[in-house]
């Protein structure tokens, strides 16, 4: 096997992987899939779509924001009535499958979360759902697009936002000898491309929820997935590096990466994996039974 260049040599290599575009990803066949593996691996995770706490009616309205494959939209359409509309969200649609694939009440819309409300979304939904906008959002960013998703509520429509908290992140093993530097590295690098894999705002959505947003009977739920979940999550996520391996146009850097990549995945083998908590929020918009009260 080629040797391994240092650890700076492997931060220089992953930050000419990309020049921090908008969306991290290369939105094709391969990143779709592991949008849509994702999509499941999370709700066995929690055990849910849509927390307890958010009651359906008949004609509910749903959007979700940042949409992606659509995976989360088409799975709740088997889950509600016809007469509920399911809307999708995003910058690009370029990953959303065709119209003729669609159930009849799922749609989808161009809309960049960082842009004002269209006049026509606001107030219109009784819930939103979004998920994983750490790969697309810096600290500094979390306040305006929290607003621009409870401009999207009906007075009493719920917000539940999942996302992964990156300081969370972790190396463990399934026993002490166990090695774990490529790995480690491997993480490491990939954050060094991004400033996006650093941030900390998610711990903090919940306090925001009430605090920026003024929703009330918020509600979070952090979980950590365990056993053979665990390495089914990270196995997905190490899909990511090989992503990047594929659409760089830096052929040192992507053979680096890849070399990397291959000793990472026999730790793996050998019961190394990366662990993050991950995180769901809840918050219902006041009504007009609040305000009066």
């Amino acid at each position: 096997m080629k040797e391994i260049d240092s650890p700076r040599r492997e931060s220089e290599c992953a930050s000419k992987m990309s020049a921090k575009p908008e969306y991290a990803f290369s939105r094709d066949y391969l990143d779709n899939c592991r949008i849509n593996l994702q999509h499941y691996q999370w709700i066995q995770l929690f055990g849910y779509h849509l927390h307890p706490q958010i009651s359906l009616g008949a004609e509910v309205r749903i959007a979700d924001v940042a949409t992606g494959t659509g995976i989360w939209l088409t799975d709740m359409s088997t889950r509600l009535p016809p007469t509920a509309q399911l809307d999708g969200l995003d910058i690009s649609l370029k990953s959303t499958p065709p119209e003729q694939c669609l159930p009849p009440n799922v749609t989808f819309r161009l809309w960049d979360i960082k842009e004002a409300v269209p006049q026509d979304l606001v107030e219109k939904y009784d819930v939103v759902h979004v998920r994983l906008l750490i790969f697309v959002l810096h600290n500094d960013e979390v306040p305006v697009v929290l607003q621009n998703l409870t401009k999207l509520l009906k007075p009493g429509g719920y917000l539940q936002w999942a996302d992964i908290d990156v300081a969370s992140f972790r190396t463990e093993k399934i026993h002490p000898t166990a090695k774990t530097d490529a790995l480690d590295r491997l993480f490491r690098g990939t954050q060094t491309r991004d400033s996006r894999l650093t941030s900390t705002w998610v711990p903090q959505l919940g306090t925001q929820f009430s605090t920026t947003a003024g929703l009330c009977n918020v509600l979070v739920d952090k979980r950590d997935a365990h056993g053979h979940l665990a390495m089914a999550m990270h196995e997905c996520n190490l899909m990511v590096p090989e992503l990047l391996c594929r659409t760089t146009s830096d052929a040192e850097a992507a053979d680096r990466l890849a070399h990397l990549l291959a000793e990472a995945a026999e730790e793996t083998r050998r019961g190394a994996y990366w662990a993050l908590t991950r995180w769901t929020v809840v918050g219902r918009k006041p009504g007009k039974l609040d305000v009066d009260l």
